[in-house]
């Protein structure tokens, strides 16, 4: 059953890069908790991927940007793992109710990786619809193992890489995405035009991801309407946003074109 899972997984990650038209399914809830209605909003959407960034506090895993934000009750079983259950058991294993649809969970460790991780992986495992759905993929970013050990962890635990690092093909074989920092290739920032020296390294580095079969995404750019036409340009898989009805606004308005 985990091998068979693996494989749907893989093929779902594959199956994902170079997106031949953009929807919802392309958008990235950027530090979605911090939103009024954390995962709800994203999830009514139809976000194709949220992300929560996760402390370990006294045994628990707490969701916060920041330590000074740390609240007992905001923890990732409560705000994420509790509701995402209740949809896959409303949707008979499914996260949404159109079976076509998929949602990457992307969880930012904050604190030390492994201690985190062991905690997440135990915790996970006392929600086996989750980790068992082949429409719903756990993505780890922010602080991760050392990329020899990604083979080591569960199969339903994949890895956010970086762009431009030399992995090997057995952590490749655990990467589901590649990320990276919009302000290391440009300092555009929405206004006027990005400069073709830009442009050419951003094409490359999402041309050199798609080549290995992983999705993209670039956090830390612009967050308006040029700049999310300007991922669409790049091909850039999961638009990042924190404007959850915004860029929803403008994919739905580009499906009706």
């Amino acid at each position: 059953m985990q091998k068979i899972l693996y494989l749907l997984m893989l093929l779902y990650s594959t199956s994902l890069a170079q997106p031949a038209t953009y929807t919802t399914a392309n958008a990235h809830s950027h530090n979605d908790y911090e939103q009024p209605v954390p995962l709800y909003t994203a999830y009514y959407a139809g976000f194709g991927s949220i992300e929560a960034d996760i402390f370990l506090r006294n045994d628990s895993l707490l969701v916060a940007h920041t330590v000074k934000e740390l609240a007992k009750g905001r923890t990732l079983e409560n705000l994420y793992l509790k509701p995402l259950q209740a949809f896959i058991d409303n949707n008979k294993g499914y996260v949404y109710a159109d079976t076509s649809r998929r949602l990457q969970l992307m969880i930012d460790i904050k604190t030390e990786a492994v201690s985190t991780l062991n905690k997440l992986v135990a915790l996970l495992q006392k929600y086996p619809a989750l980790t068992r759905s082949s429409s719903l993929r756990i993505v780890i970013s922010g602080n991760r193992p050392d990329a020899s050990t990604f083979v080591n962890w569960p199969e339903w635990i994949w890895f956010d890489g970086v762009l431009g690092v030399p992995y090997s093909k057995e952590a490749l074989g655990k990467i589901a995405m590649l990320s990276d920092d919009f302000k290391k290739y440009t300092k555009w920032n929405g206004e006027n035009k990005i400069s073709a020296k830009d442009l050419n390294n951003l094409k490359h580095a999402v041309e050199r991801a798609h080549e290995l079969q992983k999705t993209v995404r670039f956090w830390g750019g612009p967050d308006f309407m040029d700049a999310w036409q300007q991922m669409i340009d790049l091909k850039v898989d999961y638009i990042n946003t924190d404007s959850i009805k915004a860029l929803s606004a403008y994919l739905n308005g580009m499906a009706k074109d």
